[in-house]
């Protein structure tokens, strides 16, 4: 990416659901943007999770300070998400016509960027997203950042950086820096030489255990909960909502007559068709008892976690898990 003033672009918005690769994008692209000048004559930081408030008069007399010493001026907004509507409508008219030697750099987080803000930007700079994605998408973003990568991951190592990482991607750029130091730049790393630097098996998304459920794989369903426990995971209580939401959006639907993944998402209250699409679907496939069922299921077990049984949590999430599975059909 082009340093912003070389090119005129007054803003970036670095968003996504992680916030370490928020912060690791907004990184890269501040970096860039300071180019060989010293980051202290450049770069002027605002908000942050230790900030205990956002002066967005502040910021804006940042961006229309001409630098010092320097032929450009970076100001960051940390955690922009916390910046208030008239906060963004006043940035957003300072984008309207922006000093050309200043260059915004809006990093998401704390909450959700004001709509005019997000708008301008969109007319006038550059916006970053950085979700993985799921599915097939994930399988791009994975692909996209090895071909990038300092070291050269043979495929059986790739599937298992995948499998290892799971959710987790933000793990991804500090393990390759480290495979790259280890073997050096350019290293073609097998399966055998990534095993030792992985560490903790990083986490999963819940679509994981609910698509392995839905499919009725009790093995899989299973080992993706045991993941989800695992250290720094889910609370098993957390689990429960997981499962309770899944059962109840396919209850929603049941006899509410949507016939289309975009008439399904609008009962749900979804933005996206994709997983109403997979709500409407599994539903048709499990019909009005067996959804009632399921979700007769998992509010037992959310009892037995509040104290109705003596079993250790994640025994009553397995028993649960392995129930669900058994009432979704089989598939081939």
């Amino acid at each position: 990416m082009t340093a912003g003033p070389a090119t005129g672009t007054p803003v970036y918005l670095v968003k996504g659901d992680d916030p370490s690769l928020v912060a690791q994008r907004a990184h890269e692209i501040i970096t860039e943007l300071v180019g060989s000048h010293d980051p202290s004559l450049v770069v002027e930081e605002h908000g942050g999770p230790t900030a205990e408030n956002l002066d967005v008069g502040a910021v804006l007399d940042a961006v229309t300070t001409p630098p010092f010493l320097v032929d450009r001026r970076v100001v960051v907004v940390r955690d922009a998400g916390r910046l208030a509507a008239a906060d963004g409508a006043r940035l957003a008219a300072y984008l309207a016509s922006p000093l050309p030697s200043s260059v915004l750099v809006l990093v998401g987080g704390g909450g959700t960027v004001p709509r005019a803000l997000s708008t301008a930007v969109q007319a006038t700079g550059t916006v970053i997203d950085t979700t993985v994605g799921m599915g097939a998408a994930r399988t791009r973003w994975l692909a996209d950042r090895l071909r990038d990568a300092p070291v050269r991951l043979d495929g059986p190592a790739t599937a298992l950086l995948a499998e290892h990482l799971g959710g987790d991607m933000g793990r991804l750029a500090g393990l390759l820096d480290t495979l790259a130091s280890a073997y050096g730049l350019r290293a073609r790393v097998t399966s055998e030489a990534l095993a030792p630097f992985l560490g903790e098996a990083g986490g999963v998304p819940p679509w994981d255990l609910t698509d392995a459920i839905d499919a009725g794989k009790i093995d899989a369903a299973l080992g993706v909960l045991r993941r989800m426990l695992g250290p720094a995971g889910f609370h098993p209580l957390a689990v429960v909502t997981v499962l309770h939401r899944h059962y109840r959006q396919m209850l929603r639907l049941d006899g509410s007559g949507a016939g289309s993944p975009e008439e399904a998402a609008a009962v749900l209250g979804l933005r996206s068709a994709f997983p109403a699409k997979k709500a409407l679907t599994q539903g048709r496939r499990l019909g009005t008892a067996a959804i009632a069922r399921a979700v007769h299921l998992v509010a037992d077990a959310d009892l037995d976690l509040r104290g109705g049984t003596a079993l250790p949590d994640e025994v009553v999430l397995e028993i649960l898990v392995g129930r669900l599975c058994r009432v979704a059909p089989r598939r081939g």
